[in-house]
């Protein structure tokens, strides 16, 4: 039989899950993590472009870095899609 004590750490650890997910999930969606997404992904490719001697590096950059950002700003339209049609 299961005691109360044994529920009720039960229940705290439940809501200490629950809280993690969220906080998680609410960093997934952020626009802090997109911006800083884009920035490491402009500053990769930069040094890419700068160390293979591309000309303009740092403008050539700005095109795959705002691609990353559209398509993280596009994923959630095209989820609802695949989740409507295709998920069963």
């Amino acid at each position: 039989m299961t005691s109360i004590n044994d529920l009720e750490k039960e229940i705290f650890l439940i809501k200490n899950r629950n809280k993690k997910v969220e906080i998680d999930k609410a960093w997934e969606t952020s626009w802090t993590r997109k911006l800083l997404l884009m920035i490491f992904t402009y500053l990769a490719i930069s040094f890419y472009l700068r160390a293979i001697n591309i000309d303009r590096p740092w403008l050539n950059a700005i095109v795959p870095s705002v691609g990353f950002l559209l398509s993280t700003l596009t994923l959630p339209y095209f989820k609802k899609v695949w989740e409507k049609y295709f998920h069963k």
